[in-house]
């Protein structure tokens, strides 16, 4: 069957009109004619008869197996233009107009944390990224999308599989760059037994890692894996939520910063280890609330070693079954939120109704992010900034930090 391309979905795959309804390609750009076979609504290995102006060369030799990036064989400037369109539809979707500035796009190489699969092989072992809808492993040496700091870990990690590894499973070795060094948290690995633990401990100095953690335990602890939010240095959790990038954090940090600058007293909502509530606790006092126990106890100890900074208090509670009620809002000035995608529809709606006039809210799911936005708009907010970050450079992922404002208070 041959059909013509003529968008692209949310999850970055062609889309075609066929027979029966829409058809998804993977890897085809609008206006490409394909041909393959189609199966449940999906043409499998699709063959490109006439190729869009909008595709390129992908920079990276491994794109054509590796399933790291999605989006590397279509032009930078068409990828930007269609994530600020999936932004506008999905703000459209809920009667909501916004104007965008341009996209902000983070550099190739940028990536300070990445959750590699390894397997142990005949040879040694194998790890890398798993294939393009598969479950191969492709080994991506010199990776264009994490930092060189993260490619060096790769001896690291396959020494690591190949000592606690297994021939019939794979394990998930997620790698945080940290200024201590490599944080490296591993899961499925063999259960260790006295030998196994000093033979993993032992290749932390061996390849210079901060950190060593194997199914939750803690191995080794050669340096500390810090990390630096505004003045405060933060050991995270392993494995822990953290900004896919440096540079994407920091302009979610400034756009949060100038939405609820000025304000004496902040709320920080899913606050993590303290991404925002540390850097805003330089010039306002802030309460910190994050579901995550060891979240909260790591942001408390950044806090406190720093010095200088206004007064922070923490708690750590589930914003999705309590959220934080108009009452217990009312001693704040402003709010910032930034929940994971599935957004925060129950918080969302006690700020609607709280006595608040400013919330910076940064979202990884323009859909969620709508939902809620709407929500507030209908309560007498006004969306008044929106910014579109590309942290997730190459995949169909996109962040949103945007400033809402009430200037005359709805009751």
């Amino acid at each position: 069957m041959i059909l013509t391309v003529s968008r692209l979905g949310h999850l970055g795959d062609g889309v075609a009109e066929g027979p029966e309804g829409p058809v998804y390609v993977p890897g085809a750009l609008p206006g490409e004619r394909v041909e393959g076979a189609v199966a449940g609504g999906r043409m499998a290995a699709p063959r490109i008869v006439e190729p869009s102006a909008l595709r390129v060369k992908a920079p990276c030799p491994h794109y054509r197996a590796c399933g790291g990036c999605s989006l590397m064989h279509a032009r930078d400037e068409f990828v930007v233009e269609w994530k600020a369109g999936v932004v506008r539809a999905a703000l459209a979707a809920q009667g909501i107009e916004a104007p965008l500035p341009p996209v902000l796009t983070m550099p190739a190489r940028s990536r300070r944390r990445a959750t590699f699969h390894g397997r142990r092989t005949k040879k040694g072992a194998l790890v890398g990224f798993h294939g393009r809808a598969s479950g191969a492993l492709v080994a991506v040496p010199g990776c264009l999308l994490v930092t060189p700091a993260l490619v060096a870990t790769l001896p690291a990690l396959e020494a690591l599989v190949a000592a606690g590894g297994s021939r019939t499973g794979e394990l998930a070795l997620t790698v945080t760059e940290t200024e201590g060094g490599p944080d490296v948290a591993v899961e499925g690995g063999k259960p260790p037994d006295a030998a196994l633990r000093r033979e993993l401990a032992a290749l932390a100095p061996r390849f210079a890692l901060a950190r060593l953690t194997w199914n939750g335990e803690t191995l080794a602890l050669r340096a500390a894996p810090e990390l630096r939010f505004g003045p405060a240095r933060v050991t995270l959790p392993p494995g822990a939520f953290l900004q896919a990038t440096a540079e994407g954090e920091a302009a979610l940090v400034a756009a949060v910063a100038e939405t609820v600058g000025g304000a004496r007293r902040i709320v920080d909502l899913f606050a993590g280890a303290g991404t925002f509530a540390l850097p805003l606790a330089g010039q306002a006092e802030v309460h910190a609330v994050e579901g995550e126990a060891e979240m909260v106890a790591a942001l408390e100890r950044g806090w406190r070693a720093a010095g200088g900074l206004r007064r922070l208090t923490a708690e750590a509670r589930d914003l999705f079954r309590r959220p934080l009620l108009p009452d217990e809002l009312a001693r704040f000035d402003a709010a910032v939120i930034d929940p994971p995608r599935a957004g925060a529809e129950a918080q969302v709606t006690e700020l609607s109704r709280s006595g608040l006039g400013r919330i910076a809210y940064v979202s990884c799911n323009p859909v969620s992010f709508a939902r809620d936005a709407r929500i507030l708009v209908s309560a007498g907010f006004r969306l008044d900034r929106l910014k579109v970050i590309d942290q997730f450079r190459w995949s169909p992922h996109i962040e949103l930090a945007a400033a809402f404002v009430r200037d005359h208070m709805a009751r």
